[in-house]
C-alpha cells in the first residue's frame, strides 16, 4: 500500500501572523492586566506612529483603532479623546527617553565635569529619533492646536532638568566657587545653551552634528556657561 503524502502546510495568512504577534484576548470576562496592558501598548504604538508620520491634525480616533486593529469603543475605554490619546503618547515617549535609574546623574569631581555629563545626556535623549519627531510635530501644529505645545511642555522633563541643574550651581554657591543669585534663571540658560545649536540643525537647519562634534560642543558650552558664573554680577534690588 502506498503511503499517502502529507501536504505541504500552507503558509501563514496575514491574519494569523498578526494575531501570533498581538495575541487575541481572552473570550469572556474581563481582560487580565497582561492582556490590558499588551492593549495600551499596541493603541499607543499606533498613535505614535500616525501623530508622529501623519501629524496630529491629520490623526483621527478611527485610524488609530484601526492601526491597532480594535473597535473605537476599545479605544475610547481606554483615553477619553484624541488629546488624552496624545498625552499618553508624549508621556511614554519622554519616560522613554530618560536615563535608567541606576545611572548617576551627579558624578564627577567638580562642577564641570558633572555639568558635562548632564550636557551629554541631555543632548542623547533631545536629539534621539523620537524626540526630534515630536518637536517637529509640536513645531508644525501648535498655531492650529496650541495646546500641543502645552502637553509637551508639562510632560517633558524640562522642569526636572532645570531643578537638577540649579541644585548643583547652588551648591557651587553656598561653597563660596560661584556667586550667581538666580541659579533657576542660569540653569534655564544652560538648558538653551546645550539643546538649541544642535536640535535645529538636527532638524535640517544645517548639517547634523557628529558624536565628535556634540562631545565638543558640550564642553565648550558648560566652559562659556561657567566662566559666564564665574563673572556674574549679582542684580541691584
Amino acid at each position: 500500500m502506498m503511503q499517502s503524502q502529507s501536504r505541504p502546510s500552507a503558509p501563514r495568512s496575514r491574519a494569523t501572523a498578526t494575531s501570533a504577534k498581538f495575541p487575541a484576548l481572552r473570550r469572556g470576562g474581563r481582560p487580565s492586566r497582561t492582556e490590558a496592558e499588551q492593549l495600551s501598548e499596541r493603541i499607543l504604538d499606533a498613535a505614535t506612529a500616525l501623530f508622529f508620520t501623519a501629524g496630529y491634525g491629520a490623526t483621527t480616533i478611527e485610524a488609530v483603532a484601526k492601526r491597532a486593529r480594535i473597535s473605537k469603543r476599545t479605544l475610547y475605554h481606554r483615553f477619553d479623546d484624541k488629546a488624552a490619546l496624545f498625552s499618553a503618547v508624549v508621556h511614554r515617549t519622554v519616560t522613554r527617553l530618560r536615563p535608567p535609574a541606576d545611572v548617576p546623574l551627579l558624578d564627577g569631581a567638580g562642577v564641570q565635569e558633572i555639568l558635562q555629563r548632564l550636557a551629554g545626556l541631555i543632548l542623547g535623549a533631545a536629539l534621539s529619533a523620537p524626540a526630534i519627531a515630536l518637536h517637529r510635530l509640536i513645531v508644525a501644529e501648535s498655531t492650529r492646536f496650541p495646546g500641543l505645545a502645552a502637553v509637551a511642555a508639562e510632560q517633558s522633563g524640562t522642569e526636572e532638568a532645570i531643578r537638577l541643574i540649579a541644585g548643583v550651581l547652588e551648591r557651587e554657591v553656598r561653597a563660596g566657587r560661584l556667586a550667581v543669585d538666580a541659579p533657576r534663571f542660569a540653569a534655564q540658560q544652560f538648558l538653551h545653551m546645550v539643546i538649541s545649536g544642535p536640535q535645529r540643525r538636527a532638524m535640517g537647519l544645517g548639517k547634523p552634528m557628529t558624536p565628535a562634534e556634540l562631545d565638543a560642543w558640550a564642553a565648550d558650552v558648560v566652559n562659556l556657561f561657567l566662566n559666564g558664573c564665574r563673572g556674574w554680577v549679582p542684580a541691584k534690588p
